[in-house]
């Protein structure tokens, strides 16, 4: 089926003219220009001419192996955080497609529920939880699989874990709206067929939903890679992300072109992704409408 173009509209049926449409979105681009562009190039800008015009930034970004490692934790914890949302986030998804009345909305309001709370809020009770005195080493302690707390503050794991409850809504919503999209007389025609439950979900289900779980995907491992907050508060040093170390080198180093070039090789890799996605899957596709 061939896309169908959004376009804009006057009250009476009539296409706005192309002026009137740069027109309204002039301020959308201009906000976007000023809050985003304008302080991104500013930094790629000192990046390569703070102190002098040079490389020298990016070239301690790649080749200090302190650095290199972190790059590498970043990528290695986007990548878990994205595979765990999409191993927690299909069933959930599944189950809110085929549910209906009232507890289809139980589900949708746990699910976009915890979207209404801060980020810090959720990362605070995470860690009250992670403590040694916490819910969950007593709970160890008290079925007698552990004889003492066990650390899992200011560990890997625990910024592992709390990301992805952060962002797993932001895996199970394009998942849920690519399975919506498939219409119910592809599952009756495959029982039809003859083909059983399982076999129907591998071979049709699943097929179909896969721009939203792509989508569901780079959207959860983009952000993946640029968290703060919850690696700030449950990470150590031992553990620190990109993020962490931008804010570092801002804050208490005071280094701001090391810093600019960090985020310039993070930019550069994040946008490498989108074009490689954009070129592979077309964008109605990746969010999951049905063609």
């Amino acid at each position: 089926m061939k896309p169908v173009r959004s376009e804009f509209w006057h009250s009476d049926g009539r296409r706005l003219s192309g002026l009137s449409t740069l027109f309204l979105l002039a301020p959308f681009f201009a906000v976007i220009a000023f809050v985003f562009i304008y302080p991104i190039v500013q930094l790629l800008v000192i990046s390569v001419t703070e102190p002098h015009p040079t490389l020298d930034n990016y070239a301690r970004v790649v080749g200090n192996p302190v650095h290199a490692r972190v790059m590498a934790r970043t990528l290695w914890t986007a990548t878990l955080v994205t595979a765990l949302s999409v191993i927690l986030g299909f069933p959930v998804a599944y189950y809110m497609s085929r549910a209906k009345g009232a507890v289809a909305a139980l589900v949708a309001v746990c699910v976009i529920l915890p979207l209404w709370s801060s980020v810090l809020v959720r990362t605070a009770a995470w860690s009250f939880l992670f403590q040694r005195n916490g819910l969950i080493n007593s709970a160890l302690m008290g079925l007698g699989l552990t004889s003492q707390p066990v650390k899992l503050l200011y560990t890997q794991s625990a910024v592992v874990i709390a990301m992805t409850h952060v962002l797993l809504p932001f895996m199970i919503l394009p998942i849920y709206g690519a399975l919506r999209s498939i219409p119910n007389d592809y599952t009756r025609a495959a029982a039809v067929l003859g083909a059983t439950r399982w076999r129907t979900f591998l071979e049709v289900i699943l097929p179909l939903s896969l721009p939203g779980v792509v989508s569901g995907s780079l959207l959860v491992f983009l952000t993946a890679l640029g968290f703060f907050i919850t690696p700030a508060l449950l990470g150590s040093p031992q553990e620190m992300m990109v993020s962490t170390l931008v804010s570092q080198q801002i804050r208490e180093v005071l280094d701001w072109p090391f810093a600019a070039a960090l985020v310039g090789v993070l930019t550069l890799f994040v946008t490498l992704l989108a074009v490689v996605f954009s070129k592979t899957l077309r964008f109605d596709r990746l969010m999951g409408a049905a063609s």
